[in-house]
């Protein structure tokens, strides 16, 4: 079976890249093994970016590969190199795509604009090289920030024909052959019912204004419950900003007429919701047909009654088109000065933060197996735990220090936590597991901050040999136990 060439709903599961490495490096020269740290960042991520494409009608790209990876960030190098930033990852897609989490069902984004961007996978980014991470008073760290895993996350992608007109009606009711009678659109007609079996669209100039016109697929009683092929298709409404009814005057079969057909379309896009503030026209069709024109001129003033314009058309011979043109135009034209400013076309997923909201949560917990532990949740703490190589030992006392300055420590403290209490940070699937261990400050002999390389507190090998032969000088001094010739001024007895 060949790939169909509409395709208005699609599955992808996308993946951001993750973000690379810091690096722990340090400089090395002639006569100064320690010259320093000089370890790069690592690369972020790329990122998933759908992007609008105005050439594009359908979303058949993705009804196969359906998924799709952005490239991960290169990691840091010695001599300060960073590593290069992944490549991101832009899908084309129609204009009025909506973007939901597979997930959740949240809404990701509305792409509706021209060229319109969403980021729905974002990279993760980089982790600090120790060159970064030096301070005056952590010189020489010897360990650096891992890179942060990039998003994943299943998108649902649905299409919503942007169109300014929609036509809707029985099938058979002459939408295609209005479309192909107005515009230069082709699309299959025949004599029989569903011959349109996706949305058409077609372009249409009328005076100045160009606008679009779509027809939906035969709608049915029913449709909106899943009767028909309407109801896969009355979304496509949702996007026009005028509804025309499509009406058959000629249509022979029993308990059928114009104001019957127009109850149960209207039945059923109230039943679909959302559409009741669209201006609506009524085009009664095939009035070239004798028997067509009299139950027209008979219906004609009942429909007008309900404030809605009516037209009597024959997509045959051309009868009244030219006056339904220009009346879809000049409703066009009212719908737009109307309509609010576009929004902005660069739409990045991001969460919203709550005003003043506290950088941590602490809770106690109990497991049944491991007993009651401290649970410490928010972004920054998340966040930190994953960018520690737990098997360097700087990098864990560069976790605490973090920790500590946030005011975890503290907390924790406060709320009667102990040393040895089970501490967990993290969400249920990434929980890392401690051993509260506060720091005590022990003044003069506390002997290194936590992450800190006391190597470079320490003086080179001549300066200590020097500093050694002055202190036992000065020990032999108070002693009474240098030689003569030290203790002269100058040096010698004159040769006795």
């Amino acid at each position: 079976m060949g790939i169909p060439s509409f395709v208005d709903r699609a599955t992808l599961r996308v993946a951001a890249g993750n973000g690379g490495n810091g690096c722990a490096s340090v400089r090395r020269e002639k006569f100064k093994p320690l010259g320093g740290p000089d370890g790069g960042n690592g690369g972020n991520g790329g990122s998933v970016v759908l992007r609008v494409d105005p050439g594009l009608t359908t979303l058949v790209d993705y009804h196969r590969q359906s998924q799709r990876k952005a490239q991960n960030g290169q990691q840091g190098r010695g001599d300060f190199a960073n590593g290069a930033n992944g490549e991101d990852v832009v899908l084309p897609v129609p204009a009025g795509t909506v973007v939901v989490d597979c997930d959740t069902g949240e809404l990701l984004a509305d792409l509706i604009e021209d060229h319109a961007e969403a980021v729905v996978a974002q990279g993760g980014r980089g982790g600090l090289g120790n060159a970064a991470l030096a301070s005056s008073a952590r010189k020489a760290p010897g360990f650096a920030l891992l890179g942060e895993e990039g998003e994943q996350r299943g998108i649902r992608l649905e299409l919503k024909v942007v169109a300014d007109i929609g036509l809707v009606g029985f099938p058979s009711a002459g939408k295609s052959s209005l479309i192909a009678a107005i515009s230069r659109a082709k699309p299959k007609i025949a004599d029989y019912p569903f011959t349109t079996l996706v949305p058409n669209l077609g372009v249409v100039v009328r005076g100045e204004t160009t606008f679009t016109v779509a027809d939906v697929p035969g709608l049915i009683a029913g449709a909106s419950l899943g009767k028909g092929l309407g109801h896969d298709f009355l979304r496509h409404i949702e996007r026009c900003q005028a509804i025309v009814h499509v009406v058959d005057c000629a249509t022979y079969e029993p308990g059928r007429d114009p104001v019957s057909d127009l109850d149960v379309i209207e039945a059923e896009l109230a039943a679909h919701g959302g559409l009741e503030d669209r201006p609506r026209m009524v085009a009664l069709n095939k009035v070239d047909i004798p028997d067509a024109a009299e139950l027209a001129e008979l219906v004609k003033a009942d429909i007008a009654a309900r404030g809605w314009p009516v037209y009597e058309i024959s997509t045959k011979t051309g009868q009244g088109l030219q006056q339904l043109g220009y009346a879809m135009a000049a409703l066009v034209e009212e719908r737009r000065r109307l309509a609010p400013p576009p929004t902005p076309k660069r739409i990045v997923i991001r969460p919203k933060p709550l005003a003043a909201a506290p950088d941590f949560a602490i809770e106690q917990l109990s497991d049944p197996q491991t007993g009651p532990y401290w649970r410490v949740r928010g972004t920054k703490p998340e966040r930190w735990v994953r960018q520690t190589d737990f098997g360097n030992a700087e990098a864990v006392g560069f976790l605490a220090d973090r920790l500590a300055r946030l005011g975890v420590e503290a907390e924790l403290l406060e709320r009667g936590a102990q040393a040895g209490d089970t501490v967990g940070i993290g969400p249920d699937s990434e929980l890392v597991i401690f051993d509260f261990a506060p720091q005590i400050e022990i003044g003069a002999e506390l002997l290194a901050r936590r992450g800190d390389d006391q190597r470079l507190n320490q003086p080179r090998p001549a300066a200590r040999r020097r500093r050694a032969k002055d202190a036992e000088y000065h020990a032999q001094a108070e002693a009474g136990e240098l030689p003569d010739s030290a203790e002269g001024g100058d040096g010698g007895d004159g040769g006795d």
